[in-house]
């Protein structure tokens, strides 16, 4: 498991930056313009919040991920107690990090499904009748988003495993002697 798991985490999250980065830039440079009953109807991102939260927090999420994968390039820590705070640390930020992109990505997938069927209830329209591009490329954006959150919940089994190795698989949570 050492010799291929760092360049299997280093390559998980290479993909999950580019997805991530990808699912930014689809979203928040995407903008339609209609003409619809004389007037010019312009939609972008900013028009459904949650879109613009999910831009938010993918760039932090691949922000986040590009300082681990510089943390992957290095391999040797000073000693072993600074080794088991680095794995915690990466355990629970690769926690934290997976619940508020997967969360983010689920609010704006279920944005987006009203506005694909509207909601007579609430008098919204059907953006998707109108402005078909902008609807495929956030569906687009949206399928990126969710495979990076896929790659980021196997980034987190890697680093649950590398926590969790240190331990004793006799006695709970006792470490290791070596």
């Amino acid at each position: 498991m050492k010799l291929w798991a760092p360049k299997l985490e280093a390559f998980l999250r290479f993909s999950s930056i580019f997805l991530l980065l990808m699912t930014s830039l689809l979203i928040g440079l995407d903008s339609e313009t209609k003409s619809v009953v004389y007037m010019e109807k312009k939609v972008t991102c900013k028009d459904l919040k949650a879109l613009l939260v999910l831009v938010y927090v993918d760039a932090v999420a691949a922000a986040y991920n590009l300082l681990q994968l510089s943390r992957c390039f290095k391999a040797s820590y000073k000693s072993e107690a600074s080794y088991r705070s680095v794995a915690w640390s990466c355990f629970l930020l690769d926690q934290i990090v997976v619940y508020i992109t997967f969360a983010a990505t689920a609010a704006a997938i279920e944005h987006s499904v009203l506005v694909v069927v509207g909601a007579n209830a609430f008098q919204w329209m059907k953006w998707c009748n109108r402005f078909t591009r902008f609807c495929f490329q956030i569906g687009g954006s949206l399928f990126c988003s969710v495979t990076a959150c896929a790659l980021m919940v196997f980034i987190s089994s890697i680093s649950a495993f590398n926590l969790f190795r240190l331990y004793s698989p006799n006695q709970f949570l006792l470490l290791k002697s070596t």
